[in-house]
């Protein structure tokens, strides 16, 4: 009996040496080497793995940063320009400057301008809803109002105005994650260059039907008529699909196809108040009494 015992002892333990032995030179062979610098580029990173960056989490980010040969197309918009500066420093890589980006819902189809024609008894979210009908108005482009926007924001930089039934983004929190853009189903959330003191011109419209079925829907819809194309000094205005479009990059805020736009389709937010034109006939010198 103890021969037995011994036997069956020696034999599970040689065969546990040997399976160790094998597992270890396996381990060996095919492991795979994670650059340490990785590891420091996440620490650095805000965390959020909101995919602002266009990768599923910062870990992922932080991989492509390591392993990519320059940092073209590569940003994270939570951390912005600082960030994306201490990385290059630990990667011995020199940065790509990119314009800041802010969100903006472009859509003003409030009830006094877009008024409701029928009541919808379903589940409260955009993207059911706009699968199912074309909404609560006569536009079918504009807001729905059931704020997936607001649930998809990790900042708490959006909330939906209980008054106008439209999302309001905080200039001050949103770090244009594009989480919202992606969430609205009727691509109505824009992402667009962050200016100073947080100036915009934008169209407040995304409706493409013609003027006449437009401004029926909706009171302040670009009606598509081009008034603000030919204003536009610089090329910055584009129409396509009924629709007029502002680039943000080349817009120099002169303001002039606001005043031009006969639907106030297009918003001006941030600016100081405009002058007002005196109404009395400028004084001439030959008018003047001695």
């Amino acid at each position: 009996m103890n021969s037995v015992i011994i036997y069956t002892v020696v034999s599970l333990s040689s065969l546990g040496a040997l399976f160790a032995i094998i597992l270890f030179v396996v381990a060996r062979k095919f492991r795979v080497f994670e650059d340490p610098r990785i590891d420091q580029i996440q620490e650095i990173l805000p965390g959020a793995n909101c995919g602002g960056c266009g990768f599923a989490g910062c870990r992922n980010f932080a991989e492509a940063l390591v392993k990519a040969d320059s940092f073209e197309g590569l940003n994270c918009p939570v951390g912005g320009a600082s960030l994306m500066t201490d990385a290059a420093e630990i990667l011995g890589r020199e940065a790509v400057l990119t314009e800041p980006l802010i969100a903006v819902v472009r859509c003003n189809g409030t009830p006094e301008h877009r008024p409701r024609t029928s009541n919808y008894d379903g589940a409260r979210t955009c993207t059911i809803a706009h699968s199912l009908y074309t909404g609560e108005t006569d536009c079918s482009y504009g807001c729905l109002g059931y704020g997936d926007c607001v649930v998809a924001c990790k900042f708490d930089a959006m909330y939906m105005d209980p008054e106008t039934g439209l999302p309001v983004i905080s200039d001050e929190k949103c770090v244009a994650c594009g989480a919202c853009v992606k969430a609205c189903p009727r691509t109505i959330i824009e992402l667009r260059k962050k200016a100073k003191k947080d100036r915009k011109i934008y169209v407040s419209c995304v409706n493409c039907d013609k003027g006449g079925p437009a401004r029926k829907a909706c009171k302040v819809a670009c009606i598509g008529c081009g008034k603000c194309v030919k204003a536009c000094e610089y090329d910055a205005i584009t129409l396509e699909n009924n629709l007029a479009w502002i680039d943000s990059m080349k817009c120099v805020f002169c303001r002039k196809c606001v005043t031009e736009c006969p639907t106030s389709a297009i918003l001006e937010i941030n600016f100081p108040p405009r002058k007002e034109r005196s109404s009395e006939p400028a004084e001439t010198t030959a008018g003047k009494t001695e």
